[in-house]
């Protein structure tokens, strides 16, 4: 009995390493015809992005939900990746269920070189 608890401990150890693993070094599939959505604020948006995105800060997404309609494959993105998580869960509340959460800008950027 103890061995058997033993050895489910350890898959449950290794399982939750498994998923845990960073992949931040591995390339983001992003579909070439990606709709890109910086959520920062303008000001931050105006200091630097990826090229091609458009700006609407997090606070403005709810309200610029025809911005969305349509879109195929949209990445919404930020600095650290916490607003585009909440801009996703904005869209997704609101049935646009196309969502990727791209992380900080940077990444979004080093990942489509």
């Amino acid at each position: 009995m103890k061995l058997l608890v033993l050895c489910i401990g350890v898959t449950v150890v290794t399982l939750f390493m498994i998923s845990c693993k960073d992949t931040s070094s591995q390339k983001l599939d992003l579909p070439s015809d990606a709709f890109l959505v910086d959520v920062r604020t303008s000001k931050e948006f105006e200091s630097g992005s990826v090229p091609g995105a458009i700006n609407i800060p997090l606070d403005q997404v709810e309200s610029s939900l025809e911005v969305f309609s349509g879109k195929e494959n949209i990445v919404v993105f930020c600095r650290s990746g916490n607003r585009s998580g909440k801009a996703k869960k904005i869209l997704e509340s609101a049935g646009i269920l196309n969502v990727i959460n791209g992380g900080g800008w940077k990444e979004v950027l080093s990942r489509m070189e």
